[in-house]
């Protein structure tokens, strides 16, 4: 998978159904590459063994740990890289998401999330940003609950680069993935991508603050397409963008906690996982 991948004359997620189509990389790598399939094969093996040297695991689509929400949707990434261990049980995810430069009181209102979310065995999914994304995987840790970390960048990379520690704190109790080569840093590109991971990763989105040019609505987007709910905290209704949202199916208001338990009630794996 590799090999086909760093050679790559499609995009990814082209890779990823042909991938399901054919069950075999080293198929289509051939197929693709003639002659050249050897050698690109034999220098994908080398720089795979760099990688599990340095604690990064790869999962491909064809993997059984692939996890099964991702799986589901349609513009999942062929290959992941993983630091840490993902878990059949983070099937059972949400994500929380928002703003970088969040108030106090949305931060306040992250970390009351996320700790209804852990009382009800959620794993968290969040992307390793500033605010409330710091907020929803520190709230997780501190619980002993389980987080999964999305990143724009590729494993050998923290952004932003104060969340070191926090990165490897999850990396040692869960998970931190990226879909990009370990050495690469970050784009305008890498994160919109990294969005549509997280939302595949969960089974909802929840949405705590975020501004008109926030990405969090990026992920709305990406969310809707999937068919996965989105949970807007009432307070964002001061934005058109989140108004707007709001009128769309598949989109719900949560003004209290207790209206988050009732739009958990209704989120399930067989209600959620529709592509």
């Amino acid at each position: 998978m590799v090999a086909l991948l760093r050679a790559a004359t499609r995009p990814p997620a082209a890779y990823a159904e042909r991938l399901e189509e054919m069950e075999s990389a080293r198929a289509i790598l051939e197929q693709e590459h003639g002659l050249l399939a050897g050698q690109l094969f034999d220098d994908a093996t080398a720089e795979v063994s760099g990688w599990h040297s340095e604690g990064f695991r790869l999962v491909s689509l064809l993997d059984p740990d692939y996890p099964e929400n991702l799986r589901a949707v349609y513009d999942r990434p062929p290959l992941l890289f993983v630091k840490g261990q993902l878990d059949p049980g983070d099937s059972r995810s949400v994500a929380v998401i928002g703003s970088r430069r969040a108030s106090v009181q949305g931060l306040d209102r992250a970390g009351a999330i996320t700790e209804r979310l852990i009382d009800h065995g959620y794993t968290i999914v969040s992307g390793l940003a500033a605010g409330i994304d710091t907020v929803a995987h520190t709230a997780a840790l501190d619980r002993g609950a389980r987080t999964i970390a999305v990143i724009g960048t590729g494993l050998r990379h923290v952004y932003p680069p104060e969340n070191l520690s926090l990165q490897q704190r999850i990396a040692a109790s869960g998970a931190v993935v990226s879909q990009f080569w370990p050495e690469s840093g970050p784009t305008r590109r890498s994160f919109p991508l990294r969005n549509a991971v997280m939302s595949g990763l969960a089974l909802a989105t929840i949405v705590v603050e975020a501004s008109q040019t926030s990405g969090a609505r990026t992920q709305v987007r990406a969310a809707l397409r999937h068919g996965r709910p989105v949970l807007l905290a009432g307070a964002l209704l001061n934005q058109p963008w989140a108004r707007e949202a709001a009128e769309r199916p598949g989109v719900s208001v949560i003004r209290s906690l207790e209206e988050l338990d009732h739009a958990l009630s209704r989120i399930s794996t067989s209600d959620a996982l529709v592509a």
